[in-house]
């Protein structure tokens, strides 16, 4: 009997698989092949970071921890044959759970599949590293969380081998639950964390992802939205955003995946006219015509682009970009689809022609349509005076202020500045003065000294001398260096008969621009009123000799 059990001792010591070989899950060795580790680099080529990943699509897309992305320019992975592949663009990121997705330049690569839910506690999981066939560390969730209401965030009991922050967390079936966290310690502790790879998969880049920090936080390309509606939100927020050469890359990326949208080719012509390549334009214009469902959009564009040209770069010019040009452009476009926001574009190439009473015309048959505001009778308003019709020009900057209801908002501040300086021009000066009290009312906190002097000219013309002094003395105290206030102020100050007011302002005047007359004229003005010719006349012939041309005729005056 004794001999039979040593027997089977022995048997079972030598034939027997070890505990980790039996548990040893079917779908290691397949699985393993997903599998990699990720490395990313600085723009000078140094390592910033790295970590292992894993596929979940078969073009490339794969998953894995974002913190190596942070300041990256560059990355790459090593797979299970140890071959490199770049990775191309971020296609998501959260930077609080640390997860991101990415895509591979490798093509036919083997994925895993994402379990579809959460893992209750008490599931038994392999956490699978790279280029581990044999042994996985096997563990259990201990606690699960849930994450946005409906991933994920667990707790494991496993042993996490170093270095497998990002690897898959998987179930019996082979299915990836979790993506695995940093861990917080540096000691084998027995506790890990994982979230969820359904959280990872819902990752997207938006339209509005360009303002993102996580994604700012790396240099890395990221990819556009598969929604066109939100590529377009991209390309037009990326224009004011990126450099000129990353925004080229986005704009040709743009036209890759979206080859039938004409916004590729349009934003395209605009960054060629912008570095004085015109011909090219003319091609990317010509290509969004042909691709257009929209015509009219691409006329509206194409006169846009031409119109900007002629008025703002003139120089180097082109032969076929002119302004005439951008008329028969606008025109093809209303004439493909009227819209009234082409019509107004004819009339702002009108004007630029010179052709104000045509410009006028179109702007007036705007006036009813849903294009009314007080921007087109501003528009309109120039038409007039530069036609020399002031009195039309004043009662269209009344219709501008008019379409705003009292207390007026800000909107209406430089409708109301326009009316007040057109009326000024027109010798209407007390009701510029009114219209320009209504200005400073509604921007108090930006009025300026020479808004100030401005309402100043007005008040002196309209004969309203003492707001005119307050407003000059406003002007001085916002910019007590001004020697032409000084000297304003004293001028009307004698003018009004204050002449030891006079004085002490033209000394004022002296004493910040000795090198200027108009202190002394003035002193010597406001003393030859006051009876004291003597000095009055050494401070005109001071005058003159800096070259004052109207000392001269008050010496003569005063010197009988």
């Amino acid at each position: 009997m004794k001999r039979l059990i040593l027997a089977l001792s022995f048997l079972i010591s030598h034939f027997s698989f070890s505990p980790a070989e039996a548990q040893t899950p079917g779908w290691t060795k397949k699985a393993s092949k997903a599998v990699f580790t990720l490395k990313t680099f600085n723009d000078e080529g140094t390592l910033v970071g790295t970590a292992t990943g894993f596929y979940v699509g078969s073009d490339g897309e794969a998953m894995s921890c974002f913190a190596p992305f942070k300041g990256a320019a560059r990355a790459l992975i090593v797979d299970a044959a140890g071959k490199e592949h770049a990775v191309s663009c971020i296609l998501g990121a959260n930077d609080t759970y640390d997860v991101a997705r990415f895509r591979v330049d490798a093509t036919k690569t083997q994925p895993l599949d994402v379990a579809p839910g959460m893992a209750p506690a008490e599931t038994q999981v392999w956490l699978l590293p790279w280029r581990e066939t044999k042994a996985p560390a096997q563990g259990k969730i201990t606690k699960t969380e849930t994450v946005q209401q409906e991933y994920g965030y667990y707790t494991i009991a496993i042993d996490m081998p170093e270095g497998t922050a990002g690897a898959p967390l998987m179930d019996d079936e082979g299915l990836v639950i979790g993506i695995m966290q940093q861990p917080y310690k540096t000691d084998n502790s027995g506790v890990a964390y994982a979230v969820s790879a359904r959280f990872a998969d819902s990752l997207r880049i938006s339209g509005l992802s360009i303002n993102d920090p996580a994604l700012r936080a790396t240099k890395i390309k990221k990819d556009l939205p598969d929604d066109i509606a939100q590529a377009q939100l991209t390309l037009y927020m990326a224009g004011a955003q990126m450099d000129s050469a990353a925004y080229a890359t986005l704009i040709d990326d743009f036209i890759a995946k979206f080859p039938k949208s004409q916004e590729g080719y349009i934003a395209r012509a605009q960054l060629a006219a912008n570095s004085d390549h015109y011909e090219q334009a003319d091609r990317d214009m010509a290509e969004a015509l042909r691709v257009t469902d929209n015509p009219d959009e691409v006329h509206y564009s194409y006169s846009r682009l031409i119109y900007q040209k002629v008025l703002t770069r003139p120089e180097p010019p082109y032969e076929s970009w002119t302004l005439e040009h951008a008329l028969s452009e606008a025109q093809a476009a209303y004439a493909a689809n009227p819209q009234p926001v082409y019509r107004q574009h004819e009339g702002m190439v009108m004007f630029a022609q010179k052709r104000y009473d045509e410009a006028y015309a179109v702007y007036e048959e705007l006036f009813t349509s849903p294009l009314r505001s007080p921007e087109l009778f501003y528009e309109a308003s120039r038409c007039k005076v530069l036609a020399g019709d002031t009195t039309a020009q004043i009662a269209l900057l009344d219709s501008c202020v008019s379409l705003f209801s009292k207390p007026y908002l800000k909107e209406a501040a430089p409708y109301l500045l326009a009316s007040a300086q057109a009326r000024m021009e027109a010798g209407r000066y007390r009701e510029a003065a009114t219209l320009l009290n209504e200005y400073e009312q509604l921007m108090a906190a930006q009025v300026n000294d020479r808004f100030y002097y401005l309402r100043f000219q007005a008040e002196v013309s309209g004969r309203l001398f003492q707001q005119a002094l307050n407003d000059i003395d406003k002007a001085i105290s916002m910019n007590p260096q001004s020697d032409l206030y000084y000297a304003e102020k004293a001028s009307l100050q004698v003018r009004v008969g204050l002449y030891d007011e006079a004085e002490q302002t033209a000394k004022e005047c002296i004493a910040t621009a000795p090198d200027h007359s108009d202190g002394y004229l003035f002193l010597g003005l406001a003393q030859c009123l006051k009876g004291e010719k003597e000095e009055g006349l050494k401070n005109l012939q001071k005058a003159q000799s800096m070259g004052d041309p109207q000392a001269e005729g008050l010496i003569e005056k005063y010197a009988k």
